[in-house]
């Protein structure tokens, strides 16, 4: 892959993305062989401090059921991901440092290692250096952090409280993590209100420049009980499937060694193929909910998320199925 804007924009509009598509199959096997990782997603918290103009779960909307995890629903969600064969849970959050706070993560990531044997991934915003290192020398070994949009101006508009001077907060903490032994992950939306065409083509450079390990990619699925929802501006970026997968197939070029998660807004966006168009296109990661039942629809980023629910057998035939059609298979990791 060419890594210049002019060659990435090219692909982005050209009229047929098929070459595209067997450019980054091809390059997903040479680089990361015939697996698909499957990583269990538990959602700890939609108590969120942060009123972001775009998110479901924003401070400001008074209609999300809130709900947060015991420490104890959390380890039985993690040893369920262990008896399905994962080797990673992923411990995601609304931002609230305090209810999850330095002491309490540390708590259980320990035991989540400690019983389990899984992996710990965190995604649970931006929070202090003693924070991200005290979690780190507890064991988490992955942190994901999506700075959404490397537009500052953007980013600022639909994040109230950002800094309004000096660098992006998200690409610095970023790289904060690295420093600190993090594999680090990061991704960005695709069709936000006022996105450009040229800032998503800046924001696939930023990824290899950032040397993610982890890529995600989404389309932007409005909220009507969010600002940003209910008074969209216009975006030059199409929220589609075709153009997400244009998207994760030029990260897997332009970052070869990443591991791409096939999203769950993907699979929102087309409940019948949006899986299988992902991993069609250079993913090589799954990560099915493990949130109890009872919480797991009031985690609710946008409208209408679907949940890939890994305990029912039929969930994980259906999964194994799409793989096998891919030549594909699941591994842990």
């Amino acid at each position: 892959m060419d890594p210049t804007p002019q060659a990435i924009r090219a692909a982005l509009t050209a009229p047929d993305p098929e070459p595209l598509f067997a450019e980054a199959r091809a390059e997903r096997f040479r680089s990361k062989g015939n697996g698909v990782f499957l990583r269990g997603l538990i959602e700890l918290s939609n108590r969120c401090l942060r009123d972001c103009l775009y998110c479901g779960m924003r401070r400001s909307n008074p209609h999300p059921r809130r709900y947060a995890l015991s420490d104890d629903d959390v380890l039985a969600s993690a040893r369920l991901a262990r008896d399905l064969g994962f080797g990673t849970v992923v411990l995601q959050a609304g931002e609230n440092a305090a209810l999850w706070t330095r002491q309490r993560v540390s708590t259980l990531v320990r035991r989540i290692r400690s019983e389990t044997g899984q992996r710990v991934t965190l995604s649970l915003g931006e929070r202090a250096e003693a924070d991200t290192a005290a979690w780190r020398e507890a064991g988490a070994e992955r942190y994901l952090l999506r700075f959404e949009t490397s537009d500052l101006s953007l980013f600022r508009a639909i994040h109230p409280g950002a800094p309004a001077e000096g660098p992006h907060p998200r690409i610095g903490m970023l790289r904060r993590l690295r420093a600190q032994g993090y594999e680090i992950g990061s991704g960005i939306m695709l069709g936000i209100p006022g996105q450009t065409l040229d800032s998503v083509v800046r924001d696939l450079l930023l990824f290899r420049e950032l040397h993610l390990d982890m890529i995600g990619l989404g389309p932007y699925l409005a909220d009507p009980q969010t600002p940003l929802g209910a008074d969209p501006a216009p975006s030059e970026v199409p929220v589609s499937v075709g153009f997400t997968c244009r998207c994760y197939a030029l990260a897997r070029l332009l970052c070869p060694w990443a591991n791409i998660p096939s999203t769950t807004a993907l699979s929102t966006l087309d409940p019948a193929e949006g899986r299988i168009r992902g991993l069609s296109s250079g993913a090589n990661v799954f990560m099915p909910n493990l949130t109890p039942d009872a919480c797991r629809a009031d985690y609710r980023i946008y409208p209408g998320k679907i949940c890939a629910v890994a305990p029912q057998a039929d969930s994980m035939e259906a999964l194994r199925a799409d793989f096998a059609a891919l030549g594909l298979v699941q591994c842990e990791g």
